[in-house]
């Protein structure tokens, strides 16, 4: 039974097309330069969320000059995010709610998550939108020293925390596998967590754990969750591709796993129920509501379409 092979190709919240241009972000002047010019596009973020307007080709982020955005709160977070085609762009965050928009003024423009709307929006945007947001995330909760539980202050044009003393923290992420896991006669196990929606499936997951590869966390996380053992040769894990998941700040690395058991026993915990699908028994599910599938916007749906052979079939809803 062959694997899904690889790569998966434009993953939503993958799609980085600006340039990050780190030699700029040691300049303790950068982001002051920036502010001063016209040409700087700045991006919103309240909440996790940002304005985005409605256009022909699909929703597109409102980016503004910096003269148009209110003064960043001592509290906000500033951030140089990179360039494209010369021009410079920076993100305000804020944990605040979103600013009211009034009605015909902003011409249809709505503040929306990335979940919403990360697949439809451009390569460029749902880069600058994830880019943002990750790093919101973890200034959010990277505010004092492991070290010595002293205020921590943003440096490096956002992408530093400083001790006084001035030891450096930098940007975090946590590495978490998902899978496609595969039966001999080649069905797929989906799973249902008890604080989904009724109905909802999806892939296997879990975090890496300090001292573990990839490939190993794939075949601990199939028999933790599911009691499903995935075999032992190389070949039984095969890497897909990857995707930032900043909720809070996640990197999701795909794989496919061939399993070599197919009796199931959930832990109870963190999957409630798992079952696995032929792919007339999923395309029968997913046409009767039975089964809710991951979005589009999340690697999750993807490894399951790599699996199946193509979009499924049935209309994308929002994770809720």
């Amino acid at each position: 039974m062959p694997l899904p092979s690889p790569p998966l190709r434009d993953l939503a919240l993958s799609r980085q097309h600006v340039d990050r241009a780190g030699a700029h972000r040691t300049s303790p002047t950068w982001l002051e330069q920036l502010w001063r010019s016209a040409g700087t596009r700045v991006l919103q973020v309240h909440a996790g969320r940002a304005p985005v307007v409605s256009t022909p080709e699909g929703p597109r982020l409102v980016l503004r000059a910096p003269a148009e955005v209110p003064a960043p709160g001592p509290e906000d977070l500033q951030l140089y995010l990179g360039v494209e085609d010369g021009v410079h762009h920076v993100a305000v965050v804020s944990t605040e709610a979103e600013p009211e928009v009034t009605d015909g003024a902003a011409g249809g423009e709505e503040w929306r998550g990335l979940r919403e709307v990360g697949e439809q929006l451009s390569a460029r945007d749902a880069g600058l939108f994830t880019e943002a947001l990750a790093m919101g995330n973890w200034h959010a909760v990277t505010r004092f020293s492991p070290r010595t539980g002293e205020p921590l202050t943003a440096a490096s044009s956002g992408w530093v925390k400083t001790e006084p003393g001035g030891r450096e923290h930098f940007p975090r992420s946590d590495a978490a596998v998902i899978m496609a896991v595969i039966s001999p006669d080649d069905r797929l196990l989906l799973g249902h967590q008890p604080v989904w929606p009724a109905n909802r499936y999806s892939v296997l997951a879990g975090f890496v754990e300090p001292g573990e590869c990839f490939e190993d966390t794939v075949r601990r996380e199939a028999f933790e969750e599911a009691g499903v053992v995935v075999g032992s040769d190389p070949e039984d894990v095969r890497y897909l591709g990857s995707q930032p998941w900043p909720f809070p700040a996640s990197l999701m690395v795909g794989f496919a796993a061939r399993a070599v058991t197919t009796e199931i026993k959930v832990d109870g915990d963190e999957i409630a129920l798992a079952r696995w699908f032929s792919r007339e028994e999923l395309a029968e599910a997913l046409g009767t509501g039975a089964v809710l599938p991951p979005p589009g916007v999340s690697i999750a749906r993807r490894l399951i379409e790599a699996w199946y052979g193509g979009p499924l079939p049935v209309e994308d809803r929002p994770w809720v």
